[in-house]
This record gives structure tokens, C-alpha cells and sequence, in this order.
């Protein structure tokens, strides 16, 4: 445990929205997780203490509030950038590729190639697979906007539903 994980709190809450049900958590530095729809309390217990070991986890409804009045925002079609910021934790490549989804247009897609070249990893598709299936914070670093090089649609950790929701919402849909 490093000095800077002694003492942490993470804080989080519990988002619902339309079928949605989703626990959010952030450091004092940031959101640090959102997770996917329908996942019980535990798979965010289990990623913080992967990640933050010795963190405390503790209950903030209040102090989340303006993460998910973003994050609603944003499903309700009134919001297409976050302000907020994001404390997202992964190895330089990683924090790399995050930086590349962010780089992604609202109602725009890329491929997993594309975003390998962006990270002058041209031959590392499966390293960016990787590193996109690891991001912490869904629809805020925008994974969702991954597709396959055909068009297909690809793996999302909020599930193919959500992901295809998302899009939709982008594209002048509802989510």
C-alpha cells in the first residue's frame, strides 16, 4: 500500500435511471468508476480494492450528486461533454487509449485500429481490446464509441444493450 492509498476514502452511490440501475465512486481527485447496469454492490467492492488497497468505501449520495446530475444529463440528450473530472487509475497504455476514447466526437465511432494508431500502437489492437474493456468509467471516457472495423458492433462492459442505447442517444435517439 502506498501512503497515497492509506486513509483514502472512495465514495460512491447507487445511479438509477430509466432501466438502468449502476453504482458510481470517485476519489477527492475524481469519478473513478461507473459501473455496468444491474451489477450488484460487490463487482464495484471488488475494483476498488484491487485498485485502491486499504481505501475505505463509504456511502455519499450528496457528494456524488453532481457525477450523476452530469451523467443524467447526458442520457436525458442535454449534455454531450463532461465536465467533472475523471480519476480513472490503469498503466500508461491504458491511461494512453482513455485518452484516445476522449478524443472521440459525440455521435461518432472509431475502430479499434484507429484507435491503435492513435496511440502509435498500429499492430496492437488486442493490447487496445484490452485496455478499452478495462476502462473504469463507462459513458464518461466514451468506450461505447468503439466499434468493430466493419461497423459491428463489439464488446462493451455495460453490455451490447447499453452500448447500443448510447449510440442511438448520440445519434438523435433516447437512451
Amino acid at each position: 500500500m502506498t501512503d497515497s492509498q492509506k486513509g483514502q476514502v472512495v465514495r460512491w452511490t447507487r445511479i438509477a435511471y430509466g432501466e438502468w440501475r449502476l453504482h458510481a465512486a470517485a476519489t477527492d481527485r475524481g469519478l473513478c468508476y461507473v459501473g455496468s447496469p444491474d451489477m450488484p454492490f460487490e463487482q464495484m467492492e471488488a475494483w476498488v480494492r484491487a485498485r485502491m488497497r486499504g481505501a475505505e468505501l463509504v456511502r455519499d449520495d450528496a457528494g456524488l450528486a453532481p457525477y450523476v446530475r452530469e451523467l443524467t444529463e447526458y442520457w436525458d440528450g442535454d449534455r454531450r461533454t463532461f465536465e467533472a473530472p475523471v480519476d480513472a487509475r490503469g498503466t500508461a497504455f491504458q491511461q494512453a487509449v482513455w485518452q484516445a476514447l476522449l478524443g472521440i466526437p459525440y455521435g461518432e465511432t472509431r475502430s479499434y485500429s484507429e484507435i491503435a494508431a492513435l496511440v502509435d500502437k498500429p499492430s496492437a489492437m488486442r493490447a487496445v481490446g484490452a485496455a478499452i474493456g478495462a476502462n473504469p468509467v463507462l459513458v464518461c471516457v466514451p468506450c461505447h464509441r468503439v466499434i468493430g472495423k466493419s461497423g459491428a458492433m463489439t464488446g462493451y462492459r455495460g453490455g451490447l444493450g447499453m452500448k447500443t442505447k448510447l449510440l442511438e442517444l448520440e445519434r438523435g435517439g433516447q437512451a
